[in-house]
């Protein structure tokens, strides 16, 4: 503890505090009703304060006052000090009568010298007749704010289009095309809103640029056909048309959340100051649709930038005047002006014919306000100069349409001039590396030290002999392509037959397996090992897929292909025994060998 307060002493001792002037402000709100009570601070930035003289408040009735506080801070920021106080003297008031009024001055003595507050007027209203509460965002607003308090309905009650509504207004109806137009949606209201959300939709022929305006809003008070009605410019958009002819800006839907009172009907709530809370009801306002109409510019020079609107101006400047050849120069145009400076055409800069240029680096600096697009744009150019020698860069032309005169103005920078010095680095690199300079204005091109690949005039690739190389080329190709498909086709019936050659040897291996199953006495898979055994070998014969292996099919097939009708029957029978025989009584050893000898008959009778 010791060796903060030794670092505290050590710090003021050594830092300087410095103390402001003292300076008394005034704090109140700018627009008030009649009935309606208010709070005016005079606010002074020391304690050290030997007397305050207030005078009276006109158009006011004092109900209390002044209430005192007190606030400072103290504060060491990179080894300095800085200490703020201040003192506030606060008055209650009731506002009486409707008109405008100016507070008076605060005269405040402070070490021996004299301070006067700033001059502030409140203009009071004609009162609505209804009682005040609520505003806008639900926000507590102080008088310090200086924003208007809008009545809280009743739960239930209707919502009219007297008491909440939007205006549209346009800066002009008639214009030029491109020319800027402020379009302005303005909130009414006489109820208390939480939020209200509207957007400008994606607009057909218009070049749309929405301006910034505070999140939080403040109402002021606007009377309209007897009433109060706090207001406040909601959103504004600046328009620059590229069509002409009657273009509309349609109409905008905006959702607002008005906060509304609900009140318990519990005299116990009631009786301890509760049983009420605050609700919100959904209200769709439309904002009108504007019609605008769009003249076309006169006939349009040459030289026209596309810029369209007033005060435009351009300067230039270009660094360095001396240099090198092969080193870069750099030119900057500053183009200023009110209007649509998003739009313009990029200046052209006529360089000499010996210099090499670049595309230009673009800089928008310009803001949206009310007036169109104002600030400037920046083009920053780049040129190479290629010899040695004085050269001047023409004036450049900046051509725009002015609005106030309704007229094409055309504007102009200085000639530039730059000496470009012959290096020997430059004579060595036209010596070394000549391909990469352009063409300059003479009749003598740089020689060509490559092979030329030369060829008699009037002679074409038609009839050529790489014409009839790629013609048998093509044919050779196509050839190929149906040779190949021969091959793979024939191979494919090659599967088939060969398939049906091995037809024999798989039915005979799958009967020796059928033989191993009769020695060892194993009935239920012999007659499947045989069943599979000839089923497999018609298939693999006739080539035919599974789901095409039945009786009558397999007949059929075997019919077609030349065999005999006793051979059909025996192998259709064998088949049929096999089935019958799995379940059938009697000696299952002696039905084993017989249906595997018939089995082994029948395929060597079809085989052969």
């Amino acid at each position: 503890m010791k060796r903060i307060i030794f670092f505290l002493i050590f710090s003021l001792s050594h830092s300087l505090i410095v103390f402001a002037q003292v300076r008394v402000t005034v704090q109140a709100p700018s627009q008030v009703e009649e009935g309606q009570r208010i709070r005016v601070s005079y606010i002074v930035n020391t304690q050290d304060i030997d007397d305050i003289q207030v005078g009276e408040f006109q158009g006011f009735e004092l109900l209390f006052g002044p209430s005192v506080s007190s606030s400072s801070s103290f504060s060491i920021v990179n080894g300095k000090t800085s200490h703020t106080s201040q003192k506030t003297f606060s008055y209650t008031l009731l506002a009486q009568k409707a008109g405008t009024y100016k507070l008076p001055v605060a005269t405040v003595k402070s070490d021996g010298k004299t301070y006067k507050s700033n001059q502030a007027s409140i203009q009071i209203l004609q009162g609505n007749g209804s009682s005040s509460g609520g505003s806008l965002g639900q926000q507590n607003q102080s008088n310090q704010s200086g924003a208007t308090r809008m009545r809280t309905q009743n739960a239930g009650d209707r919502i009219t289009k007297d008491d909440l509504y939007i205006t549209v207004t346009a800066s002009k109806r008639r214009l030029y095309e491109q020319e800027a137009v402020l379009i302005t949606y303005k909130l009414y209201t006489l109820v208390s809103i939480d939020q209200c959300v509207g957007k400008m939709p994606d607009l057909d022929g218009f070049h749309t640029q929405e301006i910034e305006l505070p999140q939080q809003k403040t109402l002021k008070y606007e009377r309209v056909n007897g009433k109060n009605y706090g207001t406040v410019v909601w959103s504004q958009y600046v328009l620059f048309p590229q069509k002409i002819g009657k273009l509309v800006v349609p109409a905008i839907n905006f959702e607002a959340d008005v906060v509304q009172q609900e009140r318990s009907l519990d005299p116990f709530d009631a009786f301890f100051g509760g049983g009420s809370s605050l609700v919100r009801v959904k209200k769709t306002i439309v904002a009108p649709a504007v019609e605008l109409q769009v003249d076309p510019l006169p006939t349009r020079p040459s030289n026209f930038s596309g810029a369209v609107g007033t005060q435009f101006t351009i300067s230039g400047s270009l660094t360095p005047e001396q240099v090198d050849a092969n080193d870069a120069v750099s030119l900057r145009l500053v183009v200023s002006g009110v209007g649509n400076m998003k739009l313009m055409k990029t200046p052209t800069v006529q360089w000499p014919k010996d210099f090499e240029s670049y595309d230009p680096k673009t800089t928008d600096k310009s803001k949206v306000g009310t007036n169109g697009a104002s600030g400037n744009v920046v083009y920053d150019y780049t040129a190479v100069p290629r010899h040695g020698g004085k050269y001047s860069i023409s004036p450049v032309e900046f051509c725009y349409f002015d609005t106030n005169s309704k007229s094409y103005k055309t504007l102009r920078t200085d000639s530039f001039h730059v000496a470009v010095a012959k290096t020997a680095s430059h004579n060595v690199r036209r010596n070394v590396n000549q391909e990469d300079l352009t063409i300059l204005n003479s009749d003598i091109r740089y020689i060509k030290t490559t092979k030329a690949n030369l060829k008699a005039k009037g002679m074409s690739f038609f009839s050529s002999v790489n014409y009839w190389l790629g013609y048998a080329g093509a044919i050779l190709l196509f050839l190929s392509a149906i040779a190949i498909f021969y091959r793979q086709a024939k191979a494919n019936a090659n599967v088939a037959r060969r398939r049906g050659k091995k037809a024999g040897k798989m039915a005979s291996k799958r009967l020796k397996q059928a033989k191993k199953l009769l020695k060892q006495g194993n009935s239920k898979s012999f007659y499947e090992e045989v069943t599979r055994a000839l089923w497999g070998y018609v298939g693999d014969k006739l080539n035919l897929p599974v789901a095409e292996l039945t009786k009558d099919n397999v007949g059929q097939q075997l019919e077609q292909r030349g065999v005999s009708a006793e051979a059909i029957d025996r192998f259709l029978k064998v088949l049929s025994d096999c089935e019958f025989a799995q379940y059938a009584p009697g000696d299952p050893s002696a039905t084993m060998e017989r249906l595997y000898s018939d089995a082994s008959e029948v395929i060597n009778q079809i085989e052969n």
